[in-house]
């Protein structure tokens, strides 16, 4: 389950998870759009009444032609998308739904690779110097 902000009531974290599970199933089965690729709904959020739904997703190719692509056949799809959603969602309010690309995983990756790149700078650097973990000074 997705960790949402505190200000949000609890119907509404557990309406945006149950339209997380929902599109999922809804754009792997579904849609038949060749512009859309596996993707990932990775978090949905709900305004508190329920008229707007941001839903983040990601994808294996992040270039930007491909996510242009796919957010412009989500967008194309949302529609249908919508319609299907309804069968399955029986709240007072069906949200509209607006598709987001999240970078985080790929942000998260970059990160990663700095952090193993710089430690293993400073491993070399402890290699390379050994007398510099011994010239401490002792307490006494």
């Amino acid at each position: 389950m997705v960790k949402h902000s505190k200000t949000m009531p609890a119907r509404g974290l557990r309406v945006a998870d149950q339209i997380q599970r929902d599109l999922a199933e809804i754009i792997a089965y579904g849609l038949k759009d060749p512009r859309i690729g596996m993707i990932t709904i990775t978090e949905v959020q709900v305004t508190p009444d329920y008229a707007h739904a941001k839903v983040f997703f990601t994808m294996l190719k992040d270039d930007k032609e491909s996510v242009k692509s796919t957010v412009a056949g989500l967008t194309a799809a949302a529609g249908f998308i919508r319609k299907e959603l309804g069968k399955r969602l029986h709240i007072h309010t069906l949200p509209q739904l607006h598709f987001v690309h999240d970078t985080s995983t790929s942000r998260g990756m970059e990160m990663s690779l700095l952090i193993d790149q710089a430690n293993a700078t400073r491993a070399a650097d402890a290699e390379a110097d050994p007398a510099a973990d011994d010239s401490k000074p002792e307490a006494e």
